[in-house]
């Protein structure tokens, strides 16, 4: 912020000099120019006019060198600190986050698309890929960090104040890299730790016949094959984990709003949606859809 406050009010500055001595010679292009008259007077105005700006220019370089240095240095400190520690992992063209547990690992939470964190808490994010490079970026909490197959690289943020906030993939990683996003939903410690109860649960048993049914449609179909939903006998990871899915903002990595309608145009047929990503097309009946529909509903 220092330094966009210094380099925005030397813009404006010299601006606003520019302006000024385009509309005081203006009149030099319809008529006369003005005559080029110069005086000891004035080569001394001009030597020191010239001389303070080098100065202000030189301190002001020293304050944004100090600042960066300062920054940095408070930044490489976070390393000796207890974190909480988030991993994610890159999808083509979707985010994995885990949220380890090292002592009792059936607490562990797994999530896609969506960093939860806690306001004032410091956090460290380990990232790495499961196909080719990709590049976790929020923008607005810290830089970038590239995620490799085969390594693990970490970031540090701390976030103070709650808000939510976009991230993309910022390497290029295929026809969908555009459509890679991410949302940092930043909350208070209480309300942090209500999310993490409630992503530790099993998904809720279906109490209609209808969501009865919608389960038996996504456990008997090629969902299984891909999805996983606490609490089933769906338990694989080759896509998001989908046990709270109805919790989420969004669908297929930000591409779009999580309602019933893009949920079933997803389900049906992604491709048209998302061209390239790994979701097959889905033959349902509409009876079959329905349910299924009010069955993911329910995953909260």
């Amino acid at each position: 912020m220092t330094i966009f406050w210094i380099t925005g009010i030397v813009t404006c500055l010299v601006l606003a000099t520019l302006l000024y001595f385009v509309a005081k010679r203006r009149h030099s292009i319809l008529g006369d120019p003005l005559p080029q008259t110069t005086t000891a007077a004035s080569d001394r105005l001009a030597t020191r006019a010239v001389t303070g700006a080098v100065i202000v220019t030189i301190l002001l370089l020293f304050v944004m060198l100090i600042s960066s240095f300062i920054t940095s240095r408070r930044l490489g400190h976070m390393h000796d600190q207890d974190a909480m520690t988030i991993e994610v992992y890159g999808h083509q063209w979707w985010w994995e986050i885990h949220y380890p547990y090292p002592k009792e690992p059936y607490r562990e939470v797994i999530t896609a698309n969506e960093l939860h964190v806690p306001v004032g808490t410091l956090i460290r994010i380990e990232g790495t890929s499961n196909d080719v490079i990709h590049s976790f970026w929020a923008p607005n909490l810290n830089g970038k960090r590239d995620l490799l197959p085969g390594y693990t690289n970490d970031l540090m943020f701390l976030v103070d104040k709650p808000g939510i906030w976009r991230g993309q993939c910022a390497e290029f990683c295929g026809l969908q890299h555009a459509h890679m996003s991410f949302f940092t939903i930043a909350e208070s410690k209480e309300n942090f730790n209500r999310w993490m109860e409630a992503q530790r649960q099993s998904a809720a048993d279906p109490k209609t016949e209808q969501t009865r049914h919608g389960q038996q449609v996504f456990l008997t179909h090629s969902c299984v094959l891909c999805h996983a939903i606490g609490g089933t006998t769906a338990g694989s990871h080759v896509g998001p984990d989908l046990t709270h899915l109805a919790t989420r903002s969004t669908i297929a990595a930000g591409t779009l709003p999580n309602t019933i309608g893009n949920l079933a145009g997803w389900i049906l047929n992604a491709q048209s949606i998302k061209p390239g990503c790994r979701m097959p097309p889905n033959q349902l009946s509409g009876s079959d859809l329905q349910d299924l529909l009010a069955y993911m509903e329910t995953l909260r």
